[in-house]
C-alpha cells in the first residue's frame, strides 16, 4: 500500500470501554503509516462515545444496530466503506464472516483464533497470555500486513492514547467542581469494576475516602446506576468523607467530560481509570500482580498515569476465589492516599 493514497481502514473492537481506550494506538499508528486516511471504529453501542472522544478515529460504526439488519444490508453497509482492510482487534466471527463477503481486500485478525483461518486472508501469530508486553503494544501487532513491522516502546504507545471531551461540562457539575479551594483537589472514586477486574473493596475505598477529606480535599462516587443502588448503604455510612454521590447520574459523554474536568481518579483496572489516564488526568490504578490482570498488561497510560500493585511474586493462591482476592485488598489506603497527596492540582482543557 502506498501511504500517498487515501484508504479507510476498519478497526473491530467490540468488547469493554477500557479495551477500546487501549485499542487507540492502532488507529493513531494507521494515521501515522497512511496521512490522511479514514479510520471507522467498530464497536458496541456503550463505546461510542469513546470513538468520538478519539482524535484518530473518523467514524463509528454501531455493531448493535448492524446486526439488527437483513444479512444482505450488512454485507452492503461494510461494502459501502470501501474499505482497503479490516482488523480484528477483538475477534467477532459474525463481523469476520460479513467482511469476508463484503469482500474487504485485506481481512486481517491473528492466527489462534480458528475462524479467522476461515474468514481472514491475512494472518498474523500473536500470543497475548504469556506476552511481557502491554495491551496497548500487542495491538498494534495486527498491523504487521500493512507493512509495519516497527515495536514501538510503551513510551511511544502512550502518546497514541489521547481522548478529549466532546461536549461541555453541565453547569451544576462544572460550578461543583469549581467550588474547590486553592491546593485542593477534585478526585473521582470508582469502587466496582463490574467483574471486569479485582476490587480493592469498599473498606480501603472508606478509609481512602476519610483520609483524603480530612486532607481537604474533595472526593466525588462515580459507578453505574445499579452500583450506585448497590453502594447506597456504603455512601450514607460514610456521607461526611463523599463531596458527591454521582452514580447513575452522568450519560458517559458527560462522565468523560467530567474526568477532563477533575484533577484524578483512583480506580482498579477499570474503563474510567483508562479513560481518566488517556484524557491526561492523574489516574491511579490499584492491581494484583497476578497474571494476566498485572499492570505490566494493563496498567493506565497516560502523561499522569501511574499504578500500585502488592509487592508479591504472583497472587496465584486468589485463582480460586477472584472476589476474596487478598493481593490487592493489602495495597494500604494510606499509601494510596499518600500517592494522591503528591498530585498537583491540574488545569482543564478549554
Amino acid at each position: 500500500m502506498s501511504p500517498e493514497n487515501l484508504f479507510t481502514f476498519l478497526v473491530s473492537r467490540t468488547d469493554a470501554i477500557g479495551d477500546v481506550v487501549l485499542t487507540l494506538p492502532v488507529c493513531g499508528r494507521l494515521k501515522q503509516l497512511f496521512p490522511g486516511c479514514r479510520v471507522v471504529l467498530i464497536g458496541r453501542t456503550y463505546t461510542a462515545p469513546v470513538a468520538a472522544a478519539c482524535p484518530w478515529v473518523d467514524d463509528f460504526l454501531n455493531l448493535d444496530e448492524l446486526v439488527k439488519l437483513s444479512e444482505t444490508a450488512q454485507v452492503e453497509t461494510l461494502r459501502a466503506y470501501s474499505a482497503a482492510a479490516i482488523i480484528h482487534v477483538f475477534p467477532n466471527k459474525t463481523l469476520a464472516r460479513l467482511a469476508q463477503k463484503a469482500k474487504i481486500p485485506l481481512r486481517i485478525g491473528t492466527r489462534n483464533r480458528w475462524q479467522h483461518w476461515l474468514t481472514c486472508n491475512r494472518l498474523v501469530a500473536l500470543s497475548r497470555r504469556h506476552s511481557p508486553l502491554h495491551e496497548a503494544q500487542l495491538n498494534p501487532k495486527l498491523l504487521q500486513p500493512l507493512g509495519d513491522a516497527s515495536e514501538p516502546s510503551l513510551a511511544e504507545i502512550t502518546h497514541l492514547v489521547r481522548l478529549h471531551a466532546t461536549e461541555p461540562l453541565a453547569d451544576i457539575w462544572r460550578e461543583r467542581l469549581n467550588q474547590r479551594r486553592p491546593g485542593q483537589l477534585n478526585i473521582i472514586l470508582h469502587p466496582r469494576s463490574r467483574g471486569s477486574a479485582r476490587e480493592w473493596g469498599l473498606e480501603n475505598y472508606a478509609r481512602l475516602a476519610q483520609i483524603l477529606h480530612m486532607a481537604g480535599h474533595r472526593v466525588f462516587i462515580t459507578g453505574t446506576a445499579a452500583e450506585g443502588e448497590e453502594l447506597g448503604p456504603w455512601m450514607k455510612a460514610y456521607a461526611m468523607f463523599i463531596t458527591d454521590n454521582l452514580t447513575g447520574l452522568l450519560s458517559l459523554p458527560q462522565f468523560i467530560a467530567f474526568i477532563a474536568a477533575a484533577d484524578g481518579l483512583v480506580a482498579g483496572s477499570t474503563g474510567p481509570l483508562h479513560l481518566a489516564a488517556a484524557l491526561g488526568r492523574h489516574a491511579l490504578g490499584l492491581y494484583p500482580p497476578i497474571r494476566p490482570m498485572h499492570p505490566g498488561r494493563w496498567a493506565p497510560l497516560g502523561k499522569h498515569a501511574e499504578f500500585m500493585v502488592f509487592d508479591k511474586p504472583n497472587c496465584d493462591d486468589c485463582r480460586q476465589q477472584p472476589a476474596a482476592c487478598t493481593c490487592i485488598r493489602a495495597i494500604e489506603a494510606a499509601a494510596v492516599a499518600a500517592r494522591v497527596a503528591a498530585w498537583q492540582p491540574l488545569p482543564v482543557e478549554q
